[in-house]
């Protein structure tokens, strides 16, 4: 079995988280609660919409194919232009687990305040095991060259076919759809 890539997990935690935390913010700010500010908080500055915009673009994978997002390239340019801020994990695992602190203090935005501080330790497993976050970029064209012997020359023998009596026939009566059975029965 392969290394465990700890951060492709973080990163598909952290944007859950953050949803999470945007829906709970906005159930919290519509219901006005008891201390709907925090809910305000989870909308507006740093929670949920941060988190989402920084936890979109996926990394590069060491090993194996790299599947970016839809319309991933322009956050990926956003958050590549932080530079080290954004590609560190212990960054990250400590920027989580400090927007998570305060969707703990209305009960509308502790189920994200609870994802996002999760994701915040496997940020911190990801780091210690040396991950780091690459961005991906788009890859120039290449052509593939196709072997033109093989394009030339058809194949010497036609894919192998059942015999005709065994070919199913199509039986034209009042049932149209029905067909004769190609296995014969035996009725005993």
């Amino acid at each position: 079995m392969g290394k465990i890539e700890w951060a492709m997990w973080a990163n598909e935690q952290a944007l859950a988280s953050g949803l999470i935390l945007l829906a709970g913010g906005i159930v919290g700010v519509a219901g006005q609660f008891r201390g709907w500010q925090f809910a305000a908080y989870a909308i507006t500055s740093a929670a949920g919409v941060f988190v989402c915009l920084l936890e979109y673009p996926r990394s590069k994978r060491a090993k194996g194919t790299s599947v970016e997002r839809t319309g991933q390239y322009c956050f990926t340019v956003c958050v590549k232009s932080f530079g080290p801020l954004t590609r560190n994990y212990y960054v990250r695992a400590f920027l989580h687990a400090a927007i998570c602190v305060p969707g703990g203090f209305m009960l509308a935005t502790v189920l994200g305040c609870v994802c996002l501080g999760i994701a915040s330790l496997i940020y911190l497993a990801a780091a210690i095991r040396g991950e780091h976050w690459e961005p991906i970029l788009p890859q120039k064209e290449t052509t593939r060259k196709t072997d033109p012997i093989s394009v030339r020359n058809p194949p010497e023998m036609p894919p192998p076919r059942p015999p005709p009596e065994v070919r199913r026939k199509r039986v034209d009566d009042l049932e149209g759809a029905a067909y004769d059975n190609p296995i014969p029965v035996n009725d005993k």
